[in-house]
């Protein structure tokens, strides 16, 4: 995959540059609860504006569906935004037309502002050529860093990539690239661990992983469905039963491919959803009928981390239990230890992502030592189900 950066946008000085972030944070009231998306727009925003540049910040905010809405507007982000790059953000109230081309001359070379919320506009999700045109007036170059909403084919996220010269930004990049290492052209053994709650989500991910990776390692409620399809009784757990013929042809699938699954052969049970309960660690065969799979076991975890021990990649998207309550983090929490141990140690490139398992690694204290997260759901996904990106095809050369 070839794509120009801003490494190859020249001289910028004076240049307006629309810039595409995902500035789509959570807020309680005026106060952004988590500044991730601000932190991973920061550096491209402000490179651009050392260089010279007019740099016009283009995002959505919630769902406004094509209409204006106060609660909204991002104006409400322009001070946090400013406050993490540590210089003035302007705001100006649209994102297309005469009042903001009026506001936009007024600007200087290394100035930044931020435009109104993109979806305001009926056009935007549909990616309405004839708005593309007017927020193109608006701009000389194109920069799309916003891989978040890669997987969208809007008009400020793919739209524009046709109007004007277009270059991918630096969290962009940084995207592409450690995507790249591990599924476009990975360093095998390759390990996949997928979890979470249901295999109906992850369907596509998991029937085109099987013929990319070496190890497929499954882990939270959707283990509970493979191993009911292959005969296990696993009582109250959560377990989606009419897809046993589906989980049967994914492990048949992965069998054809040479690709290993791990599912776990000891797991942590109780009878009660809560934190700190009565449970009983025991072998997958012996669950009882009025309990509930919450976790992989001691045994399980060492095997995942025997086999990520041989491994030179790996990607992973899901916890491997119900990690939000003690003492069900156990075996995720291992497996966050496990793959920043290996990274650490130059062994394993490890690109993790999804909101869940990005607040795992968090809570592991290890986000520094992988290869690289992704804060992105929805394109994350996509990718791992190996779909086009949309955002991102547009930026190829």
């Amino acid at each position: 995959m070839s794509f120009k950066t801003l490494d190859d946008m020249g001289d910028v000085s004076g240049k307006r540059v629309l810039v595409r972030e995902d500035l789509n944070v959570p807020m309680d009231g005026t106060r952004v609860t988590d500044d991730t998306r601000l932190r991973a727009a920061a550096p491209t925003v402000a490179e651009l504006s050392d260089k010279g540049a007019i740099v016009l910040v283009l995002a959505h905010f919630g769902r406004p569906k094509g209409e204006r809405n106060p609660d909204m507007s991002l104006a409400m982000v322009t001070k946090p935004f400013s406050d993490v790059l540590g210089r003035e953000v302007r705001f100006i109230d649209d994102c297309v037309g005469e009042a903001a081309a009026t506001a936009i001359a007024s600007l200087q070379p290394g100035d930044i502002a931020l435009l109104e919320n993109t979806r305001f506009h009926k056009g935007e999700e549909k990616n309405d050529p004839a708005l593309v045109a007017e927020m193109a007036k608006l701009g000389d170059l194109y920069v799309n860093d916003a891989f978040s909403a890669a997987h969208r084919a809007h008009a400020s996220t793919e739209g524009l990539a046709h109007a004007l010269p277009a270059f991918a930004g630096r969290s962009m990049q940084a995207e592409l690239e450690a995507l790249q290492k591990a599924l476009g052209e990975p360093e095998h053994p390759v390990a996949a661990v997928v979890g979470g709650a249901k295999v109906s989500t992850k369907l596509d991910v998991l029937k085109h992983l099987v013929s990319k990776v070496d190890h497929l390692i499954i882990g939270g409620g959707m283990a509970n469905t493979f191993l009911a399809a292959r005969g296990v009784d696993v009582g109250k757990s959560l377990c989606e039963h009419d897809l046993k013929d589906t989980a049967l042809a994914i492990l048949d699938a992965a069998d054809a491919a040479g690709c290993t699954v791990h599912l776990p052969y000891d797991v942590v049970v109780s009878k009660e959803f809560k934190a700190n309960p009565p449970t009983r660690t025991i072998n997958v065969h012996e669950v009882e009928a009025d309990e509930m799979i919450l976790d992989c076991g001691p045994a399980a975890s060492e095997a995942i981390s025997d086999a990520l021990k041989t491994c030179r990649t790996l990607v992973w998207n899901g916890p491997l239990g119900a990690f939000e309550i003690p003492p069900f983090d156990t075996a995720t929490m291992a497996l966050a230890h496990t793959a920043a141990a290996l990274t650490k140690s130059g062994g394993l490139v490890s690109v993790a992502g999804g909101g869940d398992t990005v607040a795992a690694v968090n809570v592991a204290g290890v986000a520094d030592d992988l290869t690289f997260i992704s804060t992105a759901g929805g394109a994350f996904l996509e990718w791992m189900e190996g779909k086009e990106l949309p955002g991102v095809k547009a930026l190829e050369r």
